[in-house]
């Protein structure tokens, strides 16, 4: 490749002999001749070279050329083969201060990790000699791609070595094509949710980190604006038709956006709760194992479906008409066939389900007097309605003098079409129901109302035709070196694709090539301790996000933005590393990588940094700091200052007040594990991921009485869901706006009585324009409050109900504190989400614009609310900021000091350091893990660093204890 130089630095030990020699001798033109500090500088250029120059500088002002670069340029020099100069040096900090001290002005300065950039120019005016001369700094180690912000055109970069060198004479001198002047996303005016008003250049084919405190616009900016409207603008490329089958998304609220590349989004979201999903087939590993079974494995038993627990086994037989000569028909039976791997007693499932009809109704009650217990199917609801109107049965008859007829419609009819006050509808029994409305959802992923049913009226079993595996006998006898389908998907992914590798197969040597790559890509990511038959509704976030990772880390595609969101969820510290080279990884390959994330570790590895602020809501959604890891240190914004911190060890740790006792346990991966919690103390357990932590206190802790956990399924919510219904602080509040007025509650809700009748009580109105985006407009009639008029017109204290939804929680802890609007049951729900770190939050304002961190936060307060005397918190640090932390560590210590017990499953460094007690897993994942590696006090633990969780926690705090 050619290399296209702006400007060389030589250094001169007699000024007057060099000067000599390349202006007399080799020809040069002298353009500038001046002394800086007491220095001779001197500039030359060549008339048939317009637009270069070559400095001569005094030798104990070396910017760090080599002399072996120096002897190359000059013989180039020396034979006119260069087209333009760039300065290349190793001592890229030292050069750019001897430069800023010779009175050079910064035009552009960029920064990368290990390697600084800067472009300056030349302050004398232009000369014959073409454009104004500029200075461009680079490392000459690497391969990079500069653009001057002068006349001159981008030049590709690389070390100065003479075999790149090219005669002019040969390849003319040309500028870089204009397309690779488009190096950044361009965000102006963006005001997404509280974004406000914001513009930012993102450099592309770099890791861009967003920083900054839980809701201060990070996913406001990243995902609703750049991804949104990536995503927007692919969407629109499809036809017409084929847009009316996807979803319709609006254009973001923002003035210009350009530059940005089609994106793929990598969030939080847990996977599919179907379970019917397993990690398998989420990752098409099934698919591939499949693929290989119907091939080689003995006996053969038919095509991939054959061995496919979602495909069912069809049978059919009847008489087909032959044509047999010219007008001749025969008639002939035929029968069919297809064998699919469903197992046909659980249809896939793994485990079998039997009803406990006394969860399900009273007996001694009759319909209308309210039998059934389900939840949702109350008389007055569509369902009751139904039942009570289908003439099936008597509704005031108690359930208990059904006839076995009527009984077996109640609980088993087939669906059928019946009317029910004039509407048509169908007709379900209520086992069929219940399957097919709770059933079909795994049980780790219900809402926990009616998790807690499907507990009691539910009794699962493994199936005992195909013993948990899913499979049809005729898979499961079909085996490759002795295992099926059904054993190797049970195996861990790590000895899964050792297996594979073993495997002499020539006639599928592709197959297995890829099939172990994308195993292989399981242990890359962290996550070779799960198995492929483990289903995905019991996956964390963290996990789920990794695994929707693999599809990517083989891609060929390039020029892609990908957009992650937290990635280092559920990671340990020795963990974190790993993740951090897949993310450079897909840097490297060209691609644009934007990283929402908190942890320092992940922040360290950013070639720039975006930190959003100051605070969360209202009080963020400004651009405060762009720029390197190390500038965002020296920065005074509230990440700057929390970057480097670290926990001190307590010097005195809480005495327990008693034990929970914990034996044999062998969830999962465990290994009879025994072992005393404290109680009445801060318990962290730790472990790397699938070492066992989350088996150990949900597998024998969790059920037991008084114990309230605080998980990390998400919380759910529409648009009509807000902090104030979430937590039920609306319920008081419209009580005490009905006191005080002599009129009902129901006014006072948004979804009731009191909604506005043009907006339905959503404060917007929404016109479907068919395939184009449906706009979303102001109501009109009630200006976006949700109410009708008349119900503004009640009021409490000076305030009407709209009003106190548009409050902050601070704001209304002082409103319900004293005086007319006092009340005590509102004030108790907003202390917990003051405490929580939710003062800024508005009443009112849509769950669906809170962040993942607000989420969290607003779980932990609402579980705050029960009654139990053991709080187990499953990484409560998920989405918050270093500055978030201390406030959970203040609010986990102040639940202690009320003589709760608190056990906390984490991996924050910060969170292990606070804790009176630590419980450490290990020493690996799977079935390298499920033991019991320590068990004590955070400073015995990093006195030992007997674990990797002790030698990460020692290099955390550092040596010593402090108070």
């Amino acid at each position: 490749m050619d290399i296209t130089i702006h400007q060389t630095f030589l250094p001169h030990t007699d000024p007057e002999a060099s000067l000599a020699f390349y202006r007399d001798t080799l020809g040069f033109d002298v353009l500038n001749d001046v002394g800086y500090a007491g220095k001779r500088w001197i500039t030359l250029g060549r008339s048939d070279t317009p637009g270069t120059s070559l400095v001569l500088y005094p030798p104990d002002a070396d910017p760090g050329i080599t002399e072996e670069e120096n002897a190359t340029i000059a013989e180039m020099m020396a034979k006119g083969t260069f087209a333009s100069i760039i300065l290349a040096t190793k001592d890229l900090d030292g050069a750019f201060e001897q430069l800023q001290a010779g009175d050079t002005e910064i035009v552009q300065g960029t920064h990368r990790p290990a390697v600084r950039r800067p472009r300056l120019r030349s302050p004398r005016p232009r000369g014959k000699h073409g454009p104004h001369p500029a200075i461009a700094l680079t490392d000459p180690t690497i391969g990079l791609t500069l653009r001057s912000s002068h006349p001159f055109r981008p030049a590709s970069v690389r070390p100065l070595e003479s075999s790149n060198m090219t005669s002019t004479k040969d390849t003319p001198a040309h500028a870089a094509h204009v397309a690779d002047t488009h190096d950044a996303i361009r965000v102006h005016g963006a005001r997404v949710n509280n974004l406000r008003d914001i513009s930012v250049e993102i450099p592309k084919r770099r890791l861009t980190v967003f920083t900054g405190v839980s809701g201060s616009g990070k996913s406001s900016l990243v995902f609703s604006t750049i991804a949104a409207e990536s995503q927007r603008l692919i969407n629109e490329t499809y036809s017409a038709f084929v847009q009316g089958f996807m979803p319709t998304l609006a254009r973001p609220d923002v003035d210009v956006l350009d530059g940005i590349t089609a994106a793929i989004i990598v969030g939080q979201e847990r996977m599919g709760s179907n379970p019917r999903s397993t990690v398998g087939t989420a990752t098409d590993a099934n698919a591939m194992l499949r693929i290989l079974f119907s091939r080689v494995a003995e006996p053969h038993i038919g095509p991939p479906n054959a061995y496919s627990f979602n495909v069912p086994s069809v049978r059919a037989s009847g008489a087909v008409t032959v044509e047999r000569g010219a007008g001749k028909t025969q008639a002939e039976k035929v029968t069919f066939n297809r064998l699919g791997g469903m197992c046909p007693r659980c249809e896939g499932k793994g485990n079998i389900s039997d009803f406990d009809l006394t969860v399900l109704y009273d007996d001694g009650l009759s319909l209308n007097e309210g039998a059934l217990k389900i939840p949702g199917y109350s008389m007055d609801g569509w369902y009751g309605r139904i039942y009570r109107g289908c003439g099936f049965f008597d509704p005031d008859k108690p359930i208990a003098k059904f006839t076995k007829r009527q009984l077996h419609d109640l609980l088993y009819k087939e669906p059928t079409k019946i009317k029910v006050e004039g509407v048509n509808v169908t007709f379900e029994g209520l086992i069929p129901k219940i399957q097919k409305s709770f059933l079909s959802k795994d049980l780790d992923a219900m809402q926990p109302h009616i998790r807690a049913f499907v507990e009691k009226a539910v009794v699962f079993s493994t199936c005992p035709d195909c013993e948990g595996t899913r499979l049809a006998p005729e898979a499961r006898s079909s085996k490759i070196d002795g295992r099926s389908i059904a054993d190797v998907c049970a195996m861990q992914i790590s000895d899964l694709a050792e297996w594979v590798r073993g495997l002499d197969l020539p006639q599928v040597a592709p197959l297995l090539k890829n099939l172990c790559h994308l195993l292989d890509s399981f242990a890359d990511i962290g996550l070779g301790y799960l198995s492929l038959d483990r289903p995905t509704g019991t996956l964390s976030g963290g996990e789920s996000q990794r695994i929707k990772m693999i599809r990517h880390l083989g891609s060929s595609l390039t020029d892609i933005t990908y957009v992650f969101d937290e990635p280092t969820i559920g990671m340990h510290p020795h963990d974190i590393a790993r993740m951090n080279n897949l993310l450079l990884q897909l840097r490297d390959k060209g691609n644009t990588v934007l990283v929402v994330e908190h942890k320092p570790e992940a922040i360290a590895i950013a070639d720039h940094i975006v930190d959003l602020g100051p605070r969360a809501g209202t009080e963020g959604g400004q651009v405060v700091f762009e720029g390197t890891v190390d500038e965002l240190r020296r920065a005074e914004t509230l990440t700057g200052r929390h970057l480097d911190d670290r926990a001190s060890l307590k010097p005195t740790v809480r005495t327990p007040s008693g034990a929970l006792k914990v034996r044999g346990a062998d969830t999962h991966n465990l290994q009879n594990v025994d072992v005393d919690i404290p109680l009445g103390v801060l318990v962290v357990v730790t472990g790397v991921a699938g070492s066992g932590k989350s088996s150990l206190i949900h597998g024998s802790v969790a059920d037991g009485d008084g114990v309230v956990t605080i998980d990390q399924s998400p919380i759910k919510g529409s648009r009509r869901s807000n902090p104030a219904t979430y937590t039920g602080l609306l319920e008081p509040i419209r009580k005490a706006f009905a006191k005080a007025n002599g009129v009902k509650p129901a006014l006072f809700s948004s979804n009731s009585e009191g909604a506005c009748p043009t907006c339905n009580g959503a404060g917007v109105v929404y016109t479907d324009l068919g395939v184009m985006a449906t706009v979303e407009s102001v109501c009109e009639d009630c200006e976006g409050k949700r109410f009708q008029t008349a119900v503004l017109d009640y009021t409490l204290a000076g305030k009407n109900i709209a009003e106190v939804l548009a409050m902050s929680v601070a704001q209304a802890q002082e409103y319900f504190a004293d005086g007319e609007a006092r009340t005590p049951a509102a004030s108790k729900i907003l202390q917990r989400l003051s405490d929580v770190g939710l003062g800024y939050l508005r009443l009112g304002q849509p769950l669906t614009t809170l962040s993942g961190g607000e989420r969290q936060r607003l779980k932990l307060a609402t579980a705050m609310a029960e009654k139990g005397e053991t709080y187990i918190l499953d990484e409560p640090t998920t989405g918050l900021h270093l500055a978030d932390v201390e406030q959970l560590l203040g609010l986990l210590d102040r639940l202690v000091e009320s003589g709760k017990s608190v056990i906390v499953i984490e991996h924050h460094q910060a969170v292990m350091a606070h804790g009176d007690w630590i419980i450490d897993l290990g020493p690996g994942a799977g079935h390298d893990g499920g033991r019991i590696v320590f068990e004590g006090t955070p400073s015995e633990l990093v006195k030992e660093r007997s674990t990797l969780t002790g030698e990460h926690l020692s290099e955390y705090v550092g040596v010593g204890v402090s108070g």
